[in-house]
């Protein structure tokens, strides 16, 4: 698609849900091993899972293949509107950037325009993260605190207030920028999202006490899941993405 092609609003929503869909089916049960792995006990004797596979086989085996599903009702609910955003914020970017419509963009400014994407989606991510991580957590630890997605937004909202529902905002920003930088998930993200109310201060407290407690390799639990997870689910989005938008422009070229 060239710089200076007109990228209709309405398709980018319907695209984007769409290949947001894709990457949820295709990246979540890789998402799911990753949570589980990165909030079980650290201590050795006490710890659920040996690693990825492991972790896989016993989520399986105790609850199906729809185990592997859990949490998916929040990302779920807002991957349209998230997606939506994140590629509409990703053209603005490169068109207040554009004074030549024939000249291509630099790296920097494309680099630039993925970070504004990445800011208009956070307000929409991070509550879906942070509910996502709680009910992952919950599953493999045996409880129901929560019914679902919905009944943990409320019971968070009612507890503590809109903050609960935005724990682990600014992790979620960084790891937003996924346009520019498509790092892997930082596993501080679900630390935060998914721990005890009161247990952090904030990034550099999660960092500190990562690094004195565990060490760093604590930063890198879940490490494979997420390498294996980045590439079907990055490309599902995209592939997802671009059929769609195909497809809409023969079926609706006026939109």
């Amino acid at each position: 698609m060239g710089e200076n092609v007109r990228v209709s609003p309405l398709k980018n929503f319907v695209a984007g849900g769409f290949g947001g869909a894709c990457l949820l089916l295709a990246g979540h049960p890789l998402d799911t091993i990753k949570v589980r792995l990165q909030t079980q006990p650290k201590a050795a004797q006490y710890a659920l899972y040996t690693g990825t596979y492991d972790c896989f086989r016993k989520t399986v085996s105790k609850e199906g293949i729809l185990g592997l599903y859990k949490g998916m009702g929040a990302p779920l609910a807002g991957v349209a509107p998230m997606m939506a955003i994140s590629f509409f914020g990703f053209g603005l970017g490169k068109q207040l950037q554009q004074t030549d419509p024939g000249k291509p963009l630099t790296h920097t400014q494309i680099f630039l325009s993925g970070c504004l994407a990445g800011v208009f989606t956070t307000v929409i991510v991070a509550p879906g993260e942070r509910i996502k991580c709680l009910l992952q957590v919950q599953s493999s630890g045996g409880g129901s605190r929560y019914s679902g997605p919905v009944d943990c937004a409320v019971r968070l909202y009612k507890e503590q207030g809109i903050r609960s529902v935005y724990k682990g905002t600014v992790l979620t920003l960084i790891r937003g920028n996924q346009f520019a930088i498509n790092l892997y998930e930082a596993r501080s993200a679900s630390c935060v999202c998914s721990a005890a109310d009161g247990k952090y201060r904030g990034l550099v407290d999660v960092l500190r006490t990562l690094l004195r407690e565990e060490g760093p390799k604590a930063l890198y639990k879940g490490f494979n899941a997420v390498f294996l997870r980045a590439f079907p689910a990055n490309a599902a989005c995209f592939l997802g993405f671009e059929v769609a938008l195909k497809g809409l422009n023969v079926i609706a070229p006026s939109w």
